[in-house]
């Protein structure tokens, strides 16, 4: 990894600035985040740069998967399996196609770009049962906040950015999804 990738993903993995955490509690009914759920990656996780490679379809499977390909060797790559209108949207992101109408997620990012909140990077982050989990970290106004989020979320809202958000994967995922 060159130097400056280094530092990008140094800056990732710091922890938010004090006082983040002090905004309004959530709603009762409102799924817990990171912090309440216990599972907000501790200091010195170690994540990995992740490319989007394709949307692929096999006909004998029931629903498309995304491949994520490692950056660096040894160039692992995850199989996500997404539903059919998300890996549609994973698709129409990747080659910068826009609707004539808004898509959600195309809406999505343009309330957050008019907000002023960056995506920092789409984090995959837990592997469980056959099942990805992942986070959006968000630069706002009032500072960093991370999102849970479900992996095809996250990383359409990534490459919807103006510069595509970095795609990381936490190496204990790589390693839960090769075993």
């Amino acid at each position: 990894m060159d130097e400056t990738a280094e530092r990008d993903v140094a800056a990732l993995e710091a922890p938010a600035p004090p006082g983040l955490d002090d905004g309004p509690a959530s709603a009762p009914d409102a799924h817990p985040g990171p912090e309440e759920r216990g599972d907000e990656a501790p200091e010195g996780v170690v994540l990995r740069v992740m490319h989007f490679e394709s949307v692929l379809y096999d006909l004998a499977d029931p629903s498309p998967y995304v491949h994520l390909q490692e950056a660096e060797s040894p160039f692992r790559y995850l199989a996500i399996p997404v539903a059919t209108a998300d890996a549609i949207a994973l698709h129409a992101a990747h080659i910068q196609v826009t609707g004539r109408r808004p898509t959600t997620h195309e809406l999505l990012a343009t309330a957050l770009a008019r907000a002023r909140v960056d995506v920092i990077a789409a984090r995959i982050v837990r592997y469980e049962g056959g099942v990805f989990f992942a986070e959006l970290d968000l630069m706002t106004p009032h500072g960093r906040e991370v999102l849970d989020s479900r992996a095809s979320d996250a990383l359409v809202l990534a490459l919807r950015q103006s510069v595509p958000a970095p795609i990381l994967c936490a190496e204990e995922v790589l390693r839960a999804y090769y075993t």
